[in-house]
């Protein structure tokens, strides 16, 4: 109807002209700063996401067998996949090469690592940042330990091994036990005859003639880990089936110790911190304690599993 328009006065016609142009403008304003809001959100919601994954490391897998230091470097092993950390457990990142390791034991040894799992034994030259698969005497490693060029290498397989040259080669010190060995061997750096090795049908036990003969030495039942204090070998702690203990005397007496729920691994680092490794969701969470177990505080997590 064009006669309408004219009806329509001049100045009301520039006036909701006037208007009609602000509220366009007000509208594009409105949708730009919908848009920049929600581009520096999804930005920053990006850049949190990677700061978490790579503070979050990867997923272990079903199980946290280990918790390990070698120097200033902590590693954490599980059925999946083994995670590293130069911060104290903040950080930790994957071992590319130990993905399926299933790492429960390790050795250091000159300037070698070892680690043993289910699909055997793995040895790394370069500083624990690359490992390779080096033969063993069994195929299947519970548990693993080293000083010097002394190793010892328990298997359900056959019992307890020991090499006196580094891994090169290897006795059978004893069938009778070993085969129910767990975890990280505590070899003793000042005499490597002398070591300590969880035993899931037990507790402790004691070795002070090279491996060939081993005797209980106390602790909680069916223990899974092992560590001491590298600056004092008297101080012990083990996590067992029926909980933690501790030693001030190199196992001659234990009193209960406390340690977080679920907890499956312990080792001593730097200053006589204990860490405290535990499986949640298929994720690594490692615990720190500065006071011998009386409080807690949690370091990082590996990421839970993504797919597949």
């Amino acid at each position: 109807m064009p006669h309408l328009k004219r009806t329509i006065p001049t100045t009301l016609a520039a006036t909701t002209g006037g208007r009609t142009r602000r509220w366009m403008w007000l509208a594009i304003g409105v949708v730009l700063a919908i848009v920049t809001g929600v581009t520096a959100l999804t930005f920053a919601a990006s850049r949190s996401r990677s700061a978490a994954d790579s503070q979050a490391g990867t997923q272990i897998g079903g199980d946290l067998h280990t918790v390990f230091f070698n120097g200033d470097t902590l590693y954490v092993g599980g059925h999946d996949a083994v995670v590293t950390s130069t911060d104290g457990g903040q950080h930790l990142r994957p071992i590319a090469s130990l993905t399926g390791a299933d790492a429960m034991g390790w050795a250091s040894s000159g300037s070698s690592l070892l680690v043993g799992g289910h699909p055997g034994l793995f040895r790394s030259v370069d500083e624990g940042t690359t490992f390779t698969k080096v033969t063993a005497p069994v195929s299947d490693v519970h548990a693993l330990g080293g000083a010097g060029t002394m190793l010892y290498l328990g298997s359900p397989q056959a019992g307890l091994f020991a090499s006196e040259d580094g891994g090169r080669t290897w006795d059978l010190r004893t069938a009778r036990q070993g085969q129910d060995f767990m975890g990280t061997i505590l070899v003793d750096p000042k005499n490597p005859s002398r070591a300590l090795a969880p035993d899931m049908a037990t507790g402790l036990m004691r070795t002070v003639d090279g491996g060939r003969t081993w005797h209980p030495a106390g602790g909680p039942v069916g223990a899974l880990a092992a560590a001491w204090n590298p600056a004092d070998t008297r101080q012990l702690v083990v996590v067992g089936m029926t909980g933690a203990a501790t030693s001030r005397n190199g196992g001659a007496t234990w009193q209960p110790f406390s340690v977080p729920a679920g907890t499956s691994a312990v080792t001593f680092g730097p200053g006589g911190t204990v860490l405290a490794g535990v499986l949640r969701d298929q994720r690594a969470v490692i615990y720190a304690s500065k006071d011998q177990g009386k409080t807690w505080s949690g370091t990082a997590k590996s990421a839970p599993r993504t797919g597949g």
